[in-house]
């Protein structure tokens, strides 16, 4: 169980501007119902300063969405290590029905014109985001009502990641390998990769690689009868919520009139047995403490109790900017969603990372790197202030209050 260790002013934290946190979460998005709980944690140089649950019990499991990726970027990144892939090899190497993909021209998602790309789609390209995927539930361009069409983001039963390369193979590109940036799918390819370059399903890969030897014995694609009670609820802020809502789904009378239960974690659940689309996008359940034992393991360059997960090297060329020219996401013409700001900001092999806080308007350290999730869970790094901060509820979008800027603000401001 996740406590408070030693006083937090031994590693430069004030504790009364700490427990400001839990006051704003209370005041602004628990008695206001724009949240139904928030569990969070703040560490300094390996020790937790901070720990708080409010509205859940301390081991419940969340669903992490998109901070599933950055598991899965190590999981590429270790098999890169091992000289079984190269950052550089062009992804058709591993799916050959890829060699010949092609960009959107023109048109609409009935008759449209393609043209071949400046290059081929390279590794590297899926771990930054500039590989020319995307993701149906923007519905920006044609493209993504193909994906939509497709049904390439549906985790139904017996979907697989196979069945996604297939279908991507046929649907092209938004842009050429590398030339922006665009929020995707990109990351459950690179899972889909892990298990063709590995041999291993993905779940399995990470129960011995990276999660059995962090000791994140609850994290996993799915939650098993003995840990049901634990799972908790998922809402919906409705109106903005790109990503839908069950049909006849109701508001929650104790949250607010907005907002509406989307999954309430019973057996109808699609986590509550194990998909065949194991998603390495967006598909683990995790915890406070374990996904802190994962932060921990990249604050500490790659090694947690004496499991080394990935070389230190390998971590810190991960988390330093790969986008062309140094630009940042706001001039890789990113524009739609993602799950960090744009101006100020770049990002590496599976993390946004900050170049220039001015320029982001938070406050922040260049150099920290970060990531979050659908259903506005959130962590960051800051290896400058040596500072691990994670938060954690159920409310999708991620996009619908601004609590990563505000986190920033109130943990930031309790340094001393």
């Amino acid at each position: 169980m996740l406590k408070i260790e030693g006083d937090p002013s031994d590693v430069g934290l004030d504790a009364d501007r700490l427990g400001r946190i839990d006051d704003f979460v209370k005041t602004n998005y628990l008695d206001t119902g724009r949240y139904p709980g928030y569990s969070c944690l703040v560490a300094r140089k390996g020790q937790i300063a901070h720990v708080s649950h409010q509205g859940y019990e301390s081991d419940a499991l969340f669903r992490i969405y998109s901070m599933t990726k950055p598991i899965t970027s190590i999981a590429l990144l270790q098999l890169i290590e091992q000289g079984k892939a190269k950052l550089g090899d062009p992804v058709s190497r591993f799916v050959p029905s890829w060699a010949n993909m092609r960009v959107w021209e023109d048109g609409n998602p009935t008759l449209f014109s393609t043209k071949f790309p400046e290059r081929e789609m390279c590794i590297q390209d899926l771990l930054t985001h500039t590989s020319g995927l995307t993701y149906g539930f923007m519905g920006n361009h044609p493209v993504d009502a193909l994906y939509r069409k497709r049904g390439i983001e549906r985790m139904e039963p017996g979907n697989t990641l196979t069945d996604m390369l297939d279908k991507l193979a046929e649907i092209p590109l938004l842009f050429s390998p590398g030339t922006e940036w665009s929020y995707s799918v990109a990351t459950d390819v690179c899972g889909a990769l892990v298990e063709i370059i590995s041999g291993q399903p993905l779940d399995e890969y990470f129960n011995e690689h990276i999660l059995g030897p962090l000791g994140m014995t609850d994290t996993s694609f799915a939650v098993d009868d003995s840990n049901a009670d634990r799972l908790t609820s998922n809402y919906a802020l409705a109106a903005v919520s790109p990503f839908g809502v069950p049909e006849g789904a109701d508001p929650d009378p104790l949250v607010n009139d907005e907002t509406v239960m989307i999954d309430d974690g019973g057996d109808a659940s699609p986590y509550r047995s194990t998909p065949t689309f194991l998603s390495g996008g967006g598909g683990l359940v995790s915890t406070l403490a374990d996904y802190y034992r994962f932060c921990q393991m990249l604050l500490n360059k790659g090694e947690l109790d004496g499991q080394r997960v990935i070389g230190r090297k390998t971590l810190e060329y991960a988390t330093t900017n790969h986008l062309p020219g140094g630009r940042d996401l706001a001039d890789m013409g990113q524009a739609v969603f993602s799950e960090t700001s744009y101006a100020g900001i770049g990002f590496g092999l599976g993390f946004s990372v900050v170049l220039n806080p001015a320029e982001a308007q938070v406050i922040s350290s260049p150099g920290e790197f970060a990531w979050g999730g659908a259903a506005s869970t959130l962590f960051w790094v800051d290896p400058t202030e040596e500072l691990i901060v994670i938060g954690m509820t159920q409310l999708m979008p991620s996009s619908a209050y601004p609590i990563r800027q505000e986190m920033k603000s109130l943990v930031y401001g309790a340094l001393t």
